[in-house]
């Protein structure tokens, strides 16, 4: 769903950040302005940045710097984007061509520092050092989040806190400063403040288990990568964590050495597996608590619009098929 079918005071803020965005990825380097588009054109529904908008008017923002605020924080996931489809040696994101690919790796990795550098030049011009403080402290736990996972990477005996420790790193955060700076922004009370980053921590949670499970029900036409791309990386996400504690241990067993050695080979019986021992449900009541923990928190704002939208966003987190 667009931003104006969520929200129409929205949709004029949401293009303003499109045109922001574009007029920032300026570079005298002509592969890095190549890239940036290239990354930036196929960037989905953009929710990163519309939680920045829909926070700020939540706290009676009415200022123009949630613009220029919201394409810091899209920025900043476009870097760690590139860099992920280098490590995972993906090359495939949203049905495209990742920027690797099509580029190599090292213009990927560089440009995605480019992008990173560009959007603290942005910050500095915003003049908030409590925003900065937020963000910067973001960028680090999201980078320990990803070598967490790399940790992980075809260890069958990842636990389920190990793993919810990598994805409230590697993307929670990032939904939490976007709805955290908002409020900020918006010099809003510290109890307001404090229900938006736990609204976008635990939305953030949900989103990626919700991601986590689509990678055993969905297909390349409908998320834009291939069932068990994860399963090939040898990642245990919670489907395959929940299976091999409750299924038999020849279950575990085949399960373990599917993460182990990475690969598509045991696919199909993993597959069986995961809906037989009731991962799917499992897993997407988990996403469904952190959801209900996210609306529970926004009780401390006032009672708007804006509000309603984000309520909106949790709704459809957990109906998503990409």
């Amino acid at each position: 769903m667009q931003p104006h079918q969520l929200n129409s005071a929205i949709e004029p803020q949401f293009d303003a950040v499109t045109d922001y965005i574009l007029n920032h990825l300026g570079s005298n380097v002509p592969l890095v302005e190549k890239i940036g588009h290239h990354i930036v054109a196929g960037g989905g529904k953009r929710l990163r940045p519309l939680l920045v908008l829909l926070s700020a008017n939540a706290c009676g923002y009415k200022g123009e710097q949630h613009i220029p605020l919201a394409a810091v924080i899209e920025f900043i996931h476009t870097a760690t984007l590139l860099h992920d489809d280098v490590v995972d040696n993906s090359e495939l994101r949203r049905g495209n061509a990742t920027a690797n690919a099509k580029w190599g790796n090292a213009p990927s990795v560089l440009v995605g520092d480019f992008l990173y550098s560009r959007s603290f030049q942005m910050m500095v011009d915003i003049g908030r050092m409590e925003i900065m403080q937020v963000i910067s402290n973001a960028t680090t736990v999201i980078a320990e989040g990803e070598v967490l996972q790399l940790l992980n990477q075809r260890n069958p005996d990842t636990s389920e806190d190990s793993y919810m420790q990598v994805i409230l790193g590697k993307t929670a955060m990032l939904f939490e400063a976007a709805t955290e700076v908002g409020a900020i922004l918006a010099d809003a009370p510290a109890e307001e403040r404090e229900a938006l980053r736990l609204y976008g921590r635990h939305l953030g949670i949900a989103f990626q288990i919700v991601d986590d499970l689509l990678d055993y029900l969905s297909d390349s036409d409908t998320m834009g990568k291939n069932v068990g791309d994860d399963l090939a990386e040898g990642k245990a996400t919670l489907p395959l964590i929940y299976a091999m504690r409750v299924g038999s241990e020849d279950d575990r067993k085949l399960i373990r050495r599917a993460i182990r050695e990475g690969g598509l080979d045991d696919l199909e019986p993993v597959l069986e597996i995961v809906q037989r021992t009731g991962a799917i449900d499992y897993t997407r009541d988990q996403a469904r608590a952190e959801l209900d923990k996210a609306v529970s928190a926004l009780d401390a704002l006032p009672a708007t619009s804006f509000r309603d939208t984000l309520i909106t966003l949790t709704e459809q987190a957990l109906d998503r098929t990409q």
